[in-house]
């Protein structure tokens, strides 16, 4: 994914968040990179079956990868809409690089190496509670606009003043799970290395959140799973994933209700 992020870093149209030191990278749809311990985490489905209900829907399987950078993002919540105020999802990142190996002339390239996630490699900073206040009248821009979700300042202020932020280390093979509301940003990665973190979002069963992934036909087994849904289109050919949004450009809000027709 280390190739993909300078890809995606030198496009024109960079799907970047905020700043072109964040950039959204899908991963390769490729079964042999597929691993379910990765992507469909037993300890996450466990939570999130626990948080939201008997099997959430997971609609979204992207990430974000940190570019050497001395900007922030703002503050701000992947909220950007009027919310449910009882959890309804929850986003599980895992962080990656590629790795590559050489001895004398064999080069060895290792598909996923997991990596920890550090202040100095732009750990995302995170306000912790801030996710039951985080609705419409706490933020500036509106859904579909590259900077929308920012959380106004007077109230990143008020809420310093009382619980401040943090940015956490987090050790290799480890995940963070946090409620899809909650105040956070991405920060400066200072190393020379990108650092990719992955990102999937479990809707609550009942939440009408109406996205599907999208796969290659011949994954249809990879993605099932007892306690898991997960609609997806499985196409024929190539996908392209390095063709992606920005961030923002998602929809993570539920079916509009006034379309509805009740016999």
């Amino acid at each position: 994914m280390v190739p993909d992020a300078y890809a995606l870093r030198d496009m024109e149209e960079s799907p970047y968040n905020y700043n072109r030191g964040n950039v959204q990278q899908d991963p390769p749809p490729e079964p042999s990179l597929f691993f379910r311990d990765v992507f469909l985490n037993p300890f996450a489905i466990q939570v999130s079956n626990a948080t939201l209900g008997n099997r959430p829907k997971m609609t979204f399987c992207s990430g974000n990868t940190a570019l050497k950078s001395t900007e922030r993002q703002p503050v701000h919540t992947d909220a950007d809409f009027a919310q449910p105020t009882v959890p309804f999802a929850l986003v599980v990142n895992c962080g990656l690089v590629s790795m590559t190996i050489k001895f004398d002339d064999l080069v060895l390239t290792s598909p996923v190496l997991q990596v920890e996630m550090t202040p100095e490699n732009g750990s995302t900073e995170l306000w912790l509670g801030t996710h039951t206040m985080a609705n419409l009248d706490a933020q500036d821009g509106l859904h579909g606009d590259r900077a929308s979700g920012r959380i106004k300042p007077e109230l990143q202020e008020k809420r310093r003043s009382f619980s401040p932020p943090f940015q956490p280390i987090v050790p290799k093979g480890s995940i963070v799970l946090r409620d899809l509301r909650l105040w956070h940003a991405g920060m400066p990665n200072k190393t020379d290395d990108p650092r990719v973190m992955l990102a999937q979002i479990h809707f609550a069963p009942w939440y009408m959140n109406q996205m599907k992934m999208e796969f290659p036909k011949g994954m249809e087994s990879m993605l099932q799973h007892t306690k898991l849904e997960m609609p997806t289109n499985f196409v024929d050919g190539p996908i392209d994933y390095l063709g992606r949004a920005y961030g923002n450009a998602y929809d993570f809000r539920q079916i509009k209700t006034d379309k509805w027709e009740v016999d």
